[in-house]
């Protein structure tokens, strides 16, 4: 079992885990009090001393927000408090302390409190809210910016489920401090970015609790793959790291891309089918590339047992030709090694999606982005984790949706969220190169949806490495840098 950090937790997972915690024996007092003061640290890790408005909502955020307020107090910080209700219609833990509080209480407050505010603590709502911010709490929001806020487990107004925003406003925070495990709204946007730096404070939930929810999430993480990665050792040859198969397309520059990918990312061969007229210039582009014609859908059965195939990318600079879409539907229908379908093996079905779907299997990796993603599934509705795991169900393959949180799900309800993609990989190619290195970590024999998160993962780490001034062939030079510590590691 993969290291339990790595595991996300849905909000009724959270609901759960202090559930079993409190049947455990822990208090839900010392749970309280722990993560009250974990939010203290984390304003005095952002200003050593000054005033701090702290916002109490109806909750247990409310009565985190309590306790965080009474802890700074006794540190000397100058604190203002807001509750949104009377204290005498709190309950539970919220109102023991509430009670404790000796300060006063604000029930109104206006722009010129969070002027004079040096950080703002945002307890108002946590991961479970689900409706937008009413009209006071969209003026704090207001009010709120320009401002450093520790927000308590989500920013308030952004739904922990999905990172969603609720209506039209939630709180930039300038750091979160969230409870026991992360939640998927941590790492979807909008949310991963409302939530600034984020704190994981351990409050006293025993970690066994964890074992016993039914978790499906994980966050991307090298933990999860690197195993698989094939490491070099005197006795193995190149078909030990298998033989990458790329359909080159019309546009010659994407099949590059992903041909030049599959051999970074450690393919001991890769092979190209192209036109006669376009033979050339893959040639030209490696002398380690192999070129040949484009096969008929007969003649290339042969081709991939003769020439040991072990994995098969169709799609970059594809095209959207009747005969590239004829093509595809009978290369699915009879093919013996695992595939990947991007850009144009995609979109060549956008007007009978269906039909795509009826060819896929559990050996096919599909890799949308959002437009080709509504084209393929349009009846599918709901945030992009929830759309992204329905889809695999449906197609039966692996889905890469990608996006700044490119979300990889299985048809066996296996779903990990990728955090590490900067935000310049958003150029032209890109998609090219991360077809390409799942490619190459198919054919050295790494499983379908494990080349799916290890792909992502490396292609978003290259980008890290190449800067934001890359353009898609500068990832090429940096695959091996972020393969090359999981080939060596013992």
């Amino acid at each position: 079992m993969p290291r339990l950090n790595h595991f996300l937790l849905s909000v009724r997972d959270m609901y759960q885990a202090d559930r079993l915690a409190m049947k455990s024996g822990v208090s839900g007092i010392l749970l309280m009090h722990e993560a009250g003061q974990a939010v203290a640290r984390a304003v005095c890790d952002i200003i050593p001393e000054g005033r701090v408005l702290v916002l109490c909502g109806p909750g247990n955020n409310g009565g985190d927000g309590f306790v965080a307020a009474a802890a700074l107090d006794e540190l000397g910080y100058e604190v203002q408090l807001y509750s949104m209700l009377p204290l005498p219609e709190l309950k539970g833990e919220a109102l023991h302390f509430a009670k404790e509080w000796r300060g006063t209480v604000a029930r109104e407050l206006d722009a010129e409190n969070f002027a004079q505010a040096d950080v703002i603590v945002d307890a108002l709502f946590g991961a479970g809210l689900a409706r937008p911010l009413d009209r006071n709490c969209c003026d704090f929001v207001g009010w709120s910016r320009k401002k450093r806020v520790v927000s308590v487990d989500v920013p308030s107004g952004v739904s922990g489920d999905t990172g969603e925003v609720f209506g039209d406003v939630a709180f930039q925070a300038t750091k979160t401090v969230t409870f026991f495990m992360k939640k998927t709204g941590h790492c979807l946007y909008p949310g991963a970015d409302l939530c600034g730096d984020l704190v994981v404070a351990d409050i006293g939930i025993p970690k066994e609790i964890a074992v016993k929810l039914s978790l499906l999430f994980k966050e991307n993480h090298p933990d999860l793959w690197s195993e698989q990665i094939p490491r070099f050792s005197y006795d193995r040859h190149k078909y030990h790291f298998g033989h990458s198969l790329v359909w080159g397309g019309e546009m010659s520059g994407a099949g590059r891309l992903a041909a030049m990918s599959a051999l970074r990312a450690g393919s001991g061969l890769v092979t190209v089918l192209c036109s006669e007229s376009d033979k050339q210039i893959y040639e030209l582009t490696s002398p380690s590339l192999i070129v040949n014609e484009h096969k008929d859908p007969a003649a290339l059965k042969a081709f991939l047992i003769k020439r040991k195939i072990s994995a098969f990318v169709i799609g970059p600079g594809g095209g959207q030709t009747n005969a590239f879409k004829s093509f595809i539907s009978v290369i699915l229908k009879d093919c013996s090694v695992p595939v990947v379908l991007d850009a144009g093996a995609i979109s060549v079905f956008d007007e009978d999606p269906e039909e795509l779907l009826s060819l896929l299997n559990d050996q096919v990796i599909i890799t949308p982005h959002e437009g080709e993603f509504r084209k393929l599934f349009p009846d599918l509705q709901g945030s992009r984790l929830e759309r992204a795991l329905e889809a695999a169900k449906k197609a039966a393959c692996i889905v890469v949706l990608k996006g700044a949180d490119t979300i990889v799900a299985s048809p066996n309800g296996q779903v990990v969220i990728s955090t590490n993609a900067p935000y310049w990989l958003a150029r032209g190619g890109t998609g090219d190169v991360l077809a390409g290195i799942i490619t190459g970590l198919l054919a050295q024999g790494v499983s379908v949806f494990d080349a799916a998160c290890a792909g992502v993962w490396l292609h978003s780490d290259t980008g890290q490495r190449a800067g934001s001034a890359m353009i898609a062939e500068d990832l090429l030079s940096y695959i091996d840098e972020a393969i090359a510590p999981f080939r060596e590691s013992v």
